[in-house]
C-alpha cells in the first residue's frame, strides 16, 4: 500500500460519477497548464455513445492519445449482453489496457472511467488495474455502485482508499473535494 491515494467516485446510474472526473481532470488539467509536461493525467475514460439523442453505446478512450474503441453497444453481436449492449471486450484491451498501463509511472496521476459491467468482462482490464493499484501514485477511479465483482470489493477494502458517492447534494462540491485530496501531500 502506498501513500498516495486511490480515490472511488461511486454512486447510481447517471448519478453523474463521469461528471465529477470530468471536472476534477480539467482542474487538474487547469492548474497544470503552466508546465511544460502534459502528461499530467493518464488512462482511460469512458464515454456515451449517443445517436438520436439516444444512448447506443459506450466508448473506452485513452485520455493521452485519444484513440478510442466501442466496448458495449446494442448493435454487438455477442455472447456476453449486459443491460442491452453487447460487450467487446477485445476494445477494452486494445485501448483500455495500454492506456492505463502506459499512464502508471508516466503522468503525475492515473483515471480509470469506469472500472464497472463492462469492462470487467475484459481480464486483462482487471490485471491492468490491480497492477496499477499497486503502483503508488494518486488514482482516480468511478466504481459501479452495486457490482460484486472481486476487483470492485477489493478497491473498496483498500486502506489507501477513498470511497465517495455522488448524491444530488454534493454533485457540485465533490470535484473540489476530490482535487483536495489528490493534491495533499502525503
Amino acid at each position: 500500500m502506498g501513500i498516495n491515494p486511490k480515490i472511488g467516485i461511486t454512486g447510481l446510474p447517471r448519478s453523474g460519477k463521469s461528471a465529477v472526473l470530468d471536472k476534477v481532470v480539467s482542474m487538474l488539467a487547469e492548474e497544470n497548464s503552466t508546465s511544460s509536461d502534459s502528461s499530467v493525467i493518464g488512462g482511460m475514460r469512458s464515454e456515451a455513445i449517443i445517436e438520436n439523442g439516444e444512448r447506443v453505446g459506450y466508448a473506452c478512450i485513452d485520455i493521452s492519445t485519444g484513440e478510442s474503441g466501442v466496448m458495449a453497444h446494442r448493435e454487438i453481436d455477442s455472447r456476453t449482453r449486459i443491460l442491452g449492449y453487447g460487450i467487446d471486450p477485445t476494445e477494452i484491451d486494445r485501448v483500455g489496457v495500454p492506456a492505463i498501463q502506459n499512464a502508471v509511472g508516466n503522468c503525475e496521476v492515473l483515471v480509470i472511467d469506469e472500472v464497472g459491467k463492462f469492462t470487467v468482462e475484459s481480464e486483462g482490464f482487471v490485471d491492468a488495474v490491480r497492477e496499477a493499484l499497486d503502483f503508488d501514485m494518486p488514482t482516480l477511479l468511478t466504481l459501479h455502485k452495486k457490482s460484486r465483482h472481486p476487483l470492485l470489493q477489493d478497491i473498496r477494502r483498500r486502506d489507501d482508499g477513498r470511497i465517495l458517492e455522488v448524491t444530488p447534494v454534493n454533485r457540485a462540491l465533490l470535484p473540489y473535494k476530490v482535487l483536495k485530496l489528490i493534491s495533499e501531500k502525503p
